[in-house]
């Protein structure tokens, strides 16, 4: 059984993945539509796409962290299956916002926040224990 270090590598490294991958769809939509950098604008399936990958790396800054913490100070598997769900949460959020109804985002966008939540919860609990 995996230690609570190499199961927060595993989702830190998920989460990396799909960080490049929604970076890339991004960047083949913008080269697609001929949209110039800076430019964030133009079609709606870039800006679509632009946000998804924009949004994914605000929530990472706050995720890898408090995984971190969480994982080192928590330990256990808990840590891991949260990271893993928020990185699930992100691919719902994806496919969901590509879509014409960007509501479709707000389920993937909820879970993401809970498992932020979750983990902030676990690490104050491990460094107050």
């Amino acid at each position: 059984m995996p230690d609570a270090m190499h199961l927060a590598a595993i989702d830190t490294l998920l989460a990396a993945f799909l960080t490049f991958a929604l970076g890339g769809r991004a960047g083949i939509l913008r080269a697609r539509h001929r949209i110039e950098a800076p430019a964030c604008v133009g079609h709606p399936d870039f800006e679509r796409a632009f946000r998804i990958h924009s949004n994914t790396v605000e929530n990472l800054v706050l995720m890898i962290p408090l995984l971190w913490i969480a994982s080192a100070y928590y330990g256990g598997q808990l840590p891991f299956w949260i990271g893993l769900v928020w990185v699930v949460s992100r691919l719902v959020y994806a496919v969901g916002y590509a879509q014409k109804n960007t509501q479709l985002r707000t389920p993937g966008a909820g879970i993401g926040i809970l498992c932020l939540l979750a983990l902030l919860v676990l690490g104050a609990l491990g460094v107050a224990s």
